[in-house]
């Protein structure tokens, strides 16, 4: 049996646009995914957030599921559009009361909040004017960030800045699967460039504001398995982890872009502008990096860079991702050894499997099996003394998966669309153990 320091954070995570509903509600604004949600084809299915999982108004009960699971960690992100409708004017003072009610709801359950600030809802008005292609919207962000830390900073005391901001800059504006949809390839690195400028900004106020508080950022990276051991292969392997998540951690903390990437960049013509002072602004301390981790990718090298596909393992998740617990070990050592000293925390591990309700129990076994294999890796870290402070299952509830719509389950507790019932189910009842036992 593998046992956790006492103080191990076990946690569970969301996000606002794939629970909240209430999409029109008490003045929230448009985001780019009830724009993109609209485009024909877009989503499986036609599906939208215009209700997803109605937490904005069933918070109660789903802190309640939490609090009977023996979570003591909640990882969730505050709305854009609910706190400021159009991006950059006025702010909603009805946002800000719902986020103080759920906050204070939160304490009063002995549930600590870890907040994200930006889980890729961006307000479609801030959009409409170039989005994270215009540096306009570096400023709105810090603004929003601002009001943030003064209207909850109270009630919060771990900040993360961005989630996944590869996701939302290479799916969103290079290959135009996630929102805002666009397939410009040389629009990623300006906007991920952007998007580091505004995380440093950010963590700057923040620190002059609440010096006490901890701030992060969440990567997230597949396990890169090279297809051979050819020197073209190794290459792309090393390229593969610059491209995400170094790509976002190297400014960070070590102050600039690898060097092998920047060359890279420079020959396909692809490296960002970068304003005088720009590096000054993105390095920066941070308190902690989180790793969202789910899958492996086997890697190989090509003419025009890196060639991905899936991973060699037989057995896949409903998403179609091979399973490799032992990637999420490997990733853990290589942040550990490239920056020493940094607190990791995995905040976002899980899988999607079809879950069907039977006789009223959801008895989703291969999600039990994930959940053991992964915390079993995570357990292996810590006995080698990798700096893994704590771990948060993907996700509380079935939710809003993206381009995928409801049709992927990830949730340790079943939810049913049409009536919005919650079941817990073996997985979650399987996680409240090893939360109760610490241990796996």
């Amino acid at each position: 049996m593998n046992h956790f320091p006492e103080d191990f954070v076990w946690g569970v995570a969301t996000a606002a646009p794939q629970i909240e509903g209430a999409w029109s509600e008490d003045g929230r604004g448009l985001s780019i995914w009830d724009t993109f949600c609209r485009r024909p084809g877009a989503v499986s299915a036609g599906d939208t957030l215009d209700v997803a999982c109605n937490h904005y108004h069933r918070w109660p009960e789903d802190i309640e599921i939490m609090k009977h699971m023996g979570v003591k960690h909640y990882r969730f992100s505050l709305a854009w559009p609910r706190i400021i409708p159009d991006g950059s004017g006025a702010v909603n003072p009805e946002g800000i009361a719902f986020y103080r009610r759920l906050l204070t709801a939160l304490r009063s359950a002995g549930i600590k909040p870890l907040v994200t600030l930006y889980h890729w809802d961006l307000p479609q008005a801030l959009q409409d004017r170039g989005g994270w292609l215009h540096r306009d919207t570096i400023e709105a962000y810090v603004r929003y960030a601002e009001t943030c830390f003064e209207a909850f900073g109270d009630l919060v005391d771990d900040w993360t800045t961005f989630n996944e901001p590869w996701v939302f800059t290479f799916l969103g504006y290079a290959r135009g699967v996630h929102a805002p949809g666009y397939q410009r390839p040389e629009w990623a690195y300006q906007t991920s460039h952007h998007v580091l400028v505004a995380h440093g900004r950010a963590v700057r106020s923040l620190r002059r504001s609440h010096p006490q508080a901890k701030a992060s950022i969440v990567v997230n990276h597949s396990a890169a398995r090279r297809r051979s051991d050819s020197d073209s292969d190794r290459r792309a392997e090393i390229l593969f982890d610059l491209g995400s998540p170094y790509l976002y951690l190297d400014p960070i903390l070590r102050g600039g872009y690898d060097p092998l990437l920047e060359a890279e960049l420079r020959r396909r013509g692809q490296y960002p502008k970068v304003e005088a002072g720009d590096f000054e602004l993105i390095r920066g301390d941070l308190d902690a990096v989180g790793l969202n981790y789910y899958s492996d990718l086997t890697v190989w090298g090509e003419a025009d860079g890196v060639g991905v596909s899936s991973g060699p393992g037989s057995e896949k998740t409903a998403m179609g991702w091979t399973i490799y617990p032992e990637g999420l070990y490997e990733l853990l050592a290589k942040f550990a050894g490239r920056y020493p000293g940094l607190d990791l925390y995995v905040t976002e591990n899980g899988s999607a499997w079809t879950d069907e309700p039977i006789n009223g129990q959801v008895e989703d076994k291969k999600r039990v099996a994930y959940l053991e294999a992964h915390v079993a890796q995570a357990a292996r870290a810590v006995a080698d003394g990798i700096p893994l402070k704590g771990y948060y299952a993907w996700s509380l509830m079935d939710n809003f998966e993206w381009a995928e719509g409801y049709s992927k389950r990830f949730g340790l507790v079943y939810v049913d669309f049409a009536t919005q019932k919650r079941t817990v189910k073996a997985s979650g009842r399987r996680y409240a153990r090893i939360i109760a036992e610490n241990s796996i």
